[in-house]
C-alpha cells in the first residue's frame, strides 16, 4: 500500500486559451504529470472558483496507483492574487530616448541630479520631523483636556458617589474622538488605516498599492492616528509615521502633487519608479528616526525591505534624511517645551535612560533572557493567530464604512469601560513622592498621598506607560496589577489591530511586554535569594517589551538597533539581539509575523527575498506565462489599441518581435515595450504615417513619458479613428531593446534571484534561437511560494 502526501501544482492556462500547455511539477518534487492528464475523481477536492487543493493522504492499492501514477494537478486559478495590484518599474528602460538624453548630459548635469537627490532627501527629513511634531503636540494637547475633564469628574464623584457618571462620560469622550477619526478613514481614505507599515514593505518589494502615497493618505493618516491615541485605543501613534515618511517622499521627489493639480516643474528627472523608490526608502527610514529616535535603526529598517536595490551613496542619503528627521522633531520639541536648543527628545517615544546598576546583567541572566524571548514568540503567535480569525472575521462581515465606523466606537467604548473597572476594584496604593513621574495620577479610593497604581498604565498615554514600566522604582507595582493588565491589554490590543483607524501596533507590544516582563522581575526577585540584587524589574521589562514586539511583527536587525537607540545604552545590544532571534524562531513555527498575515490576506504578489527551498528541479518553463502576446517592431495602430483594450488579459509589457528572413521561420526577440509607453504613444499619435507627412508634431521625448507618470490615462480616453487604426507605429525608439531573457531550462532560484535582485517586472523567457516562449511576472513567481496551507488561508479569506 502506498501512502500518497499532499502534493499542489499549478497547471498551465488551459482554461484561458483553450488548449493545453505544459504541465507544471508538484511543489514537492514529484514527478512532472503529463499535459492530458486530467484531475482525478478520488480524493477530497474542495473548490471556490477555478481553485483546488487535493488531499491525498489516502492509502491506494497497487492497481489504483498503477491507475494513478502521476500526482494530481490544481487547476490554474488568477484570483489566487488580487489582479488590482500591479508591479513596479524599477528596472531602467535603456531606449533610444534614454541613450540620446544620458548622452546630452554634461558632467555638470550629473552633479546638479546628485546634489538634488541630497535637497530632496534633506527636504523629507525636515518635513517628516515638522509631521512627527504636530502629531506629539497634537496628541498632548488633546488628551490633556480629556485627562484632566475625566480626571476632575472622577474626583468629584469618588467622595459624593455616583462614579458611573465618570465612567460614562469616559467611554462617550473616547467614542466621540474615534468616531471622527474612524469616519476620515473608513468613508475618504481607507487606505490610511493601521500603521501603513505592510503597503510600505509591499511597495520597497516592488508592487503598486493603490494610493499608498497620495497626499489625501497622508493628510488622513495624521489627523486619524491623532484621534487613535487620545481616543484611548491600545495603539500607538509611532508606527505611522513610517508610512507617513513614505507619502512625504513620494511626493516631494516628483516635485509636484497630482491631488492638487499641481506641478511645481522641478525635480522632473526623478519621475520613474526607480528613483520614486529610492526616495520613499529615505522617506520610511526618515519616519522610523522620527517615532523611536533611532536613525540608524531607521536605515536598516529600509535596508532589511529593499536591501537588493541599495548602493554606498543611497544609504548615505537615507541616514541624512533619519539625521535630518530626527534633529527636525528634536528642534522644535525643543522649542515647545521651551528648552531652546535642549535636543533630548530624540522620537515621538523616550524610553528614558537605563544608568547604574539597572544596566548590569550577569552571564547566568542570558538563559533567563532567552527563555523571555521564547515567551514572547509564543504570546506572539497567539496575537497573530487571533488578530487573524478576527480580520476574517472583519473581511466578511464589517466591510461597509459605517460598519466600521461603529466597531471603533464600540472597541473605544469597550476599552473605557475595561479601564475604568480595572481602576476601580484594584487596591494597588502607591506613594506619590515629590519626584514622581506620574502626570495624571489618580487617587481613587487611595489614602491621601497615594495613588492607585493601576491607573498608571490605563490612565495614560501608551508610551508614558511603557516609560513608567521601565524606571519605576521596585516595588511601585503589585505582580497582580501587572497581571492583570497584561491580560486585558492582550486582548484590547488584538482586537484593535485591525480597526477602521489610522494605528499602529508598535506601543501596544512594548507595553504588553514591558508588563510581563516587569512581572517576570518581581518574580525572580521573590524566589531567589538575592533576587533583589541582580533582577531590576525595569531591566526585565525592557526584555519582556523586546521579546513581545519581536514576537508579533518578527524584525530583528532593525528592531535590535532600534531598541538600543532608543535606550541610549548599547549595554543591552546582545541580549535584545537574542531575545529578538528567538521571538522569531519560536513565533515563525507556529505562525507568520503579523504584518506578513496582513499581505496575504490582501492576495498581494510579495515576493520573500529567497526562492522556496525545495525548488532546484522546477524550470522557467514550469513558472512562466505562456501564450505571450508579442507586438511586431512596426506594428498596426488597430492591432495595438486592440489589445490594449482587451480587458481579459489586461497585460502590461509586450515583448517585440522581429521577422529575420523571409521564410516562415518564427519571430525572434528584439525588445520590450510597457503598456505605458503605448499608451502615450497612442496619446500623441506617433504613428509612421504622421511623420512622413507635414502634420508631424516635435519628436517625442522622454519628459513626454515622465509627465503622464505616475497616472498614466486608460486605453479607453485615447480616441483613435478608423483611418488612424490602419496606421503604422515603429517601436524601435522606444522599445527596452535589451531586455532581461532567461533559457526556457533556467531553474527557478536563479529565476527567482534574478527577479527579485534587479527589481524586475518582466522576465522574458527564449528558446535556444532567441524566440520567445514565455513571460515570467511576479505573480509567476509568488504562485511558487504558496503550499497547500498558504492555498486554504487564501480560500477561506477570498470565500
Amino acid at each position: 500500500m502506498a501512502n500518497i502526501t499532499k502534493k499542489v501544482s499549478w497547471s498551465s492556462r488551459t482554461d484561458e486559451f483553450g488548449q493545453a500547455g505544459e504541465g507544471t511539477p508538484l511543489l514537492n518534487g514529484s514527478e512532472q504529470p503529463r499535459p492530458s492528464r486530467q484531475l482525478s475523481g478520488r480524493g477530497s477536492l474542495f473548490q471556490i472558483g477555478r481553485l483546488s487543493t487535493v488531499d491525498l493522504e489516502e492509502e491506494i492499492t497497487s492497481d489504483e496507483d498503477s491507475l494513478r501514477g502521476r500526482p494530481k494537478e490544481i487547476p490554474h486559478n488568477e484570483k489566487l492574487l488580487s489582479l488590482k495590484y500591479e508591479s513596479l518599474d524599477y528596472d531602467n528602460i535603456e531606449n533610444q530616448l534614454f541613450l540620446e538624453e544620458e548622452r546630452r548630459m554634461s558632467y555638470m548635469g550629473f552633479r546638479c541630479l546628485e546634489i538634488s537627490r541630497w535637497v530632496i532627501c534633506g527636504l523629507i527629513g525636515l518635513l517628516t520631523g515638522l509631521i512627527a511634531c504636530f502629531i506629539d503636540i497634537g496628541v498632548e494637547q488633546l488628551a490633556r483636556i480629556k485627562f484632566h475633564v475625566v480626571k476632575e469628574n472622577i474626583e468629584k464623584f469618588t467622595e459624593v458617589g455616583g462614579l458611573s457618571i465618570s465612567l460614562i462620560l469616559w467611554a462617550v469622550l473616547n467614542s466621540a474622538i474615534v468616531m471622527m477619526g474612524a469616519i476620515i478613514v473608513a468613508f475618504f481614505e481607507p487606505i490610511a488605516a493601521g500603521s501603513g507599515i505592510p503597503q510600505i514593505k509591499c511597495f520597497l518589494n516592488g508592487v503598486k498599492i493603490p494610493r499608498v502615497v497620495r497626499l489625501k493618505t497622508l493628510v488622513v493618516k495624521v489627523c486619524g492616528v491623532i484621534c487613535s491615541v487620545v481616543g484611548g485605543l491600545a495603539v500607538g501613534k509611532e508606527g505611522p509615521m513610517i508610512h507617513s515618511g513614505a507619502v512625504v517622499a513620494a511626493g516631494v521627489s516628483q516635485g509636484r502633487s497630482t491631488s492638487l493639480k499641481r506641478d511645481f516643474k522641478i525635480f522632473e528627472y526623478f519621475r520613474r519608479d526607480t528613483e520614486k523608490r529610492d526616495f520613499v526608502s529615505a522617506g520610511a527610514a526618515a519616519g522610523v528616526s522620527a517615532a523611536f529616535g533611532a536613525p540608524v535603526g531607521g536605515v536598516l529598517f529600509s535596508l532589511e525591505e529593499g536591501a537588493s536595490f541599495w548602493n554606498q551613496m543611497l544609504t548615505w542619503r537615507i541616514f541624512f534624511a533619519s539625521m535630518i528627521s530626527t534633529f527636525t522633531l528634536n528642534f522644535f520639541l525643543s522649542i515647545y517645551h521651551n528648552n531652546p536648543g535642549d535636543l533630548s527628545n530624540p522620537g515621538l517615544i523616550n524610553f528614558g535612560r537605563f544608568e547604574g546598576d539597572s544596566v548590569t546583567y550577569n552571564l547566568y541572566e542570558i538563559p533567563l533572557f532567552i527563555a523571555m524571548g521564547a515567551i514572547g514568540g509564543l504570546l506572539g503567535a497567539l496575537f497573530n493567530v487571533l488578530n487573524y480569525w478576527l480580520t476574517i472575521f472583519r473581511i466578511r462581515y464589517v466591510h461597509r464604512p459605517c460598519l466600521q465606523v461603529m466597531e471603533a466606537m464600540l472597541v473605544a467604548a469597550v476599552t473605557a469601560t475595561v479601564s475604568f473597572t480595572m481602576i476601580y476594584f484594584s487596591n494597588d496604593c502607591q506613594p506619590l513622592g515629590p519626584d514622581h513621574t506620574e502626570e495624571y495620577p489618580l487617587q481613587l479610593f487611595c489614602a491621601d498621598g497615594e495613588y492607585n497604581s493601576m491607573a498608571t498604565t490605563f490612565f495614560n498615554l501608551p508610551e508614558r506607560s511603557v516609560r513608567s514600566l521601565f524606571h519605576n522604582q521596585p516595588g511601585t507595582y503589585n505582580p497582580l496589577t501587572l497581571g492583570l493588565f497584561t491580560l486585558t491589554y492582550f486582548f484590547l490590543a488584538c482586537w484593535t489591530y485591525g480597526l477602521a483607524v489610522s494605528a499602529g501596533v508598535f506601543i501596544p507590544s512594548l507595553l504588553i511586554g514591558a508588563a510581563w516582563g516587569r512581572l517576570c522581575g518581581i518574580m525572580l526577585a521573590t524566589i531567589t535569594s538575592n533576587g533583589s540584587i541582580w533582577a531590576d524589574p525595569g531591566k526585565y521589562a525592557l526584555i519582556g517589551a523586546a521579546a513581545q514586539l519581536g514576537g508579533i511583527v518578527r524584525m530583528t536587525l532593525s528592531l535590535t538597533v532600534i531598541m538600543v537607540e532608543a535606550t541610549g545604552n548599547v549595554t543591552y545590544g546582545l541580549p535584545i539581539m537574542l531575545v529578538l532571534m528567538t521571538a522569531k524562531i519560536v513565533g515563525d513555527y507556529f505562525e507568520e509575523g503579523l504584518y506578513d498575515i496582513h499581505i496575504k490576506l490582501q492576495s498581494v504578489p510579495f515576493l520573500h527575498w529567497e526562492a522556496p527551498a525545495t525548488s532546484h528541479w522546477l524550470m522557467a518553463r514550469e513558472v512562466m506565462s505562456s501564450p505571450v502576446t508579442c507586438l511586431n517592431r512596426i506594428e498596426k495602430v488597430g492591432t495595438i489599441v486592440d489589445i490594449l483594450s482587451n480587458t481579459s488579459t489586461n497585460h502590461n509589457g509586450f515583448p517585440v518581435v522581429v521577422q529575420v528572413s523571409d521564410n516562415d521561420e518564427p519571430a525572434k526577440l528584439c525588445g520590450l515595450i510597457l503598456r505605458s509607453q503605448l499608451i502615450v504613444l497612442l496619446k500623441h499619435k506617433v504613428f509612421v504615417e504622421l511623420a512622413r507627412s507635414r502634420l508631424t508634431h516635435r519628436k517625442l521625448q522622454l519628459k513626454d513619458f515622465r509627465d503622464a507618470y505616475p497616472r498614466f490615462p486608460p486605453i479607453q480616453s485615447i480616441h483613435v479613428s478608423q483611418d488612424e487604426r490602419e496606421c503604422m507605429m515603429d517601436l524601435t525608439e522606444f522599445m527596452n531593446p535589451t531586455p532581461y531573457t532567461v533559457p526556457q531550462e533556467t531553474s527557478l532560484p536563479r529565476v527567482f534571484k534574478l527577479f527579485r535582485a534587479l527589481g524586475l517586472r518582466h522576465l522574458v523567457v527564449v528558446d535556444d534561437v532567441n524566440r520567445v516562449v514565455g513571460l515570467v511576472t511576479r505573480k509567476d513567481l509568488a504562485r511558487y511560494h504558496l503550499g497547500k496551507h498558504g492555498l486554504e488561508e487564501l480560500q477561506l479569506a477570498q470565500t
